[in-house]
């Protein structure tokens, strides 16, 4: 297996059903590895403007049902699809995973992991993707606005009123706009996001490279570098600043028993009323619309 095509025609044909066919394929990647198994799946993909679909404090519940007695000893494969979330709920949610297992964290990412997710794999030892897997900025978003591209947008009204003061009416109605403590705030979000991911990638997967540590921090924190929200980090983007990357493509028994998981997934949101999902081989947490 392992294609869309021929998960989808395993699915349409009716013999297991589709949570058994997940909880079967959680097991195969469960053995392959012989770690444990912890699946993330949001399906804001093909339920969008859903805000459930992002992480949440919530999604604490559905990770301590996956890790209740699993053998800590084995460490933990994190497969991730989102699109992201709350920045003190991702801090939560990994610190509490390193109470766990320690720094024996591996992000596996099929497809897509973005912004808060795109932290979360950061801050494990490796990341497992394939060459059409992206990460994402993980500059923080305020009300929609990416806080770093506020920011950007005072220091232009600053420097341009100084070079010509005659633009302080038309700067003045621009950032008059602005709800009161809304650009400190901005700031603040934007120190405490690129300090957490400097903290985690320096404890765990540059730890040894320490050199790489700047370079990856203005690829992925850097709103002027990344100019949108939504930009996609290819592998070789990604081990040009340092990241420790391995590729599903060089493992063909992972890559059919991950991608496999992937499409079980999809399929999943598209056939039914799940929004997301956190299962392990024993356990299921799921997040539903009405």
């Amino acid at each position: 297996m392992g294609s869309w095509s021929d998960v989808l025609e395993e699915v349409q044909e009716a013999k297991p059903p589709l949570d058994q066919m997940r909880a079967d394929a959680l097991q195969k990647l469960a053995g392959l590895r012989n770690r444990n198994v912890i699946l993330y799946y949001s399906g804001w993909l093909q339920k969008p403007n859903i805000e459930e679909t992002s992480i949440t404090d919530s999604d604490m519940n559905g990770f301590m049902n996956a890790v209740c007695r699993m053998d800590k000893s084995k460490g933990l494969d994190l497969v991730l699809h989102t699109p992201g979330g709350d920045l003190a709920a991702t801090e939560s949610i990994v610190n509490y995973f390193r109470d766990c297992f320690g720094s024996d964290v591996c992000a596996i990412v099929p497809h897509m992991s973005m912004s808060a997710g795109t932290m979360i794999a950061c801050s494990c030892r490796e990341i497992i993707m394939g060459k059409e897997s992206s990460l994402g900025p993980t500059d923080p978003q305020m009300g929609g606005v990416a806080a770093g591209a506020v920011i950007e947008e005072f220091e232009k009204a600053v420097n341009d009123v100084e070079e010509n003061p005659a633009s302080l009416g038309l700067w003045g109605q621009i950032i008059g706009k602005y709800p009161p403590t809304f650009l400190v705030e901005c700031q603040k979000v934007v120190d405490m996001s690129k300090e957490i991911i400097r903290k985690w990638l320096s404890q765990n997967m540059l730890k040894d490279s320490a050199d790489n540590l700047d370079k990856a921090l203005t690829l992925l924190c850097d709103h002027s570098e990344s100019v949108v929200h939504n930009r996609h980090f290819s592998h070789h983007e990604l081990e040009d600043v340092g990241l420790n990357i391995r590729l599903l493509e060089d493992d063909d028994a992972l890559q059919d028993a991950v991608l496999t998981l992937h499409h079980l997934y999809m399929i999943t949101f598209q056939e039914t009323n799940a929004i997301k999902l956190i299962e392990s081989p024993a356990s299921t947490w799921a997040v539903s619309t009405a």
